[in-house]
């Protein structure tokens, strides 16, 4: 709105206040021949956005016209991330309350077969209820502790330590932890490396991407299936590659990791526990250090992950 401060029956000022409200919804500059620090002021504290003396040319009117489109344009980009921010928030709790829903509703229907001892007196008999219990709460436990590894990376409120690691052994502690898992299922697990491979990284950074490459490569396998990892250097970067002879995914599949909460969700995967959190902390850690993680997989087949950092990125983290 141009709004002439001297009108006939009253002044710009008093149009402003008539409006009362209704004035936050419209950029009003206000133009008139008698300027003054304390017109100016007034006005802008009666809700103007900006003044423009008489006589004025074309250029200054211009000027003060692309000003107030400028702020209408960025009012409503502002508007527009707010409403989507409310919207990730909804989702993000839409889909939290759905994963919690599960694993509670499990535990809560074993306590009231215990409750109402529908197997009877021996405890023995119950013995599976609670173990049934303790794998969902497991699996609620790793869903908490996937959302704060999530939340500290989005708030860069996550402390960070670069030394020397030494991803060889790195490799062989995370294979080490997978191991009990993988002998349940008689899958093997062999590492191709070099004796000695160093990284500039933070130890639990680097700990947590091998953990979650070599447990998925476990958990998404078939029984007697292999995990091979393999450790390589070239000229540009260190890369990172777990192979698993297991269940695999279709292309379409392949399209929907990396995403928070995202799981593939099929006859194959049903028993298979997990938060959906993994895959995108995986990517998030790879991008701190500029580097990539990528998929290539066949149903049926098997699945094989890529790590990929720039020997560029760990010659800077070294001098910081």
């Amino acid at each position: 709105m141009f709004l002439d401060y001297k009108l006939p029956d009253m002044n710009g000022i008093e149009i402003i206040e008539k409006l009362g409200e209704h004035a936050k919804d419209l950029i009003i500059i206000m133009i008139t021949a008698y300027a003054s620090i304390e017109v100016a002021i007034e006005a802008t504290r009666k809700g103007a956005y900006d003044f423009l003396p008489k006589p004025f040319t074309p250029n200054e009117l211009r000027t003060v016209t692309r000003k107030a489109a400028e702020r209408i344009l960025l009012a409503r980009k502002n508007a527009q991330l707010a409403h989507e921010k409310k919207q990730v928030r909804f989702e993000f709790i839409r889909v939290l309350g759905h994963e919690l829903k599960a694993p509670l509703g499990a535990v809560e229907g074993y306590l009231e077969l215990m409750k109402t001892k529908t197997l009877g007196d021996n405890l023995d008999s119950y013995l599976q209820f609670i173990e049934r219990s303790s794998i969902r709460l497991q699996q609620m436990r790793k869903l908490i502790v996937d959302l704060l590894d999530m939340t500290r990376l989005e708030s860069g409120k996550k402390s960070r330590n670069l030394v020397a690691v030494d991803l060889r052994k790195a490799a062989e502690n995370a294979i080490e932890l997978a191991t009990p898992a993988a002998n349940a299922r008689s899958i093997s697990i062999s590492l191709e490396a070099p004796a000695t491979l160093s990284i500039m990284a933070d130890v639990g950074e680097i700990d947590m991407m091998l953990n979650n490459l070599i447990s998925n490569a476990v958990k998404y396998n078939r029984d007697e299936g292999k995990v091979m990892v393999r450790l390589e250097q070239t000229a540009d970067n260190i890369s990172v590659q777990v192979a698993d002879t297991g269940i695999g995914m279709s292309a379409e599949e392949q399209q929907k990791l990396f995403k928070e909460f995202s799981r593939i969700k099929n006859a194959k995967t049903a028993n298979i526990l997990g938060s959906g959190l993994g895959l995108s902390i995986l990517k998030r850690l790879a991008e701190l250090y500029e580097g990539n993680i990528s998929v290539a997989s066949e149903p049926d087949q098997g699945t094989t992950f890529t790590l990929t950092i720039p020997l560029s990125k760990c010659a800077e983290a070294s001098t910081t």
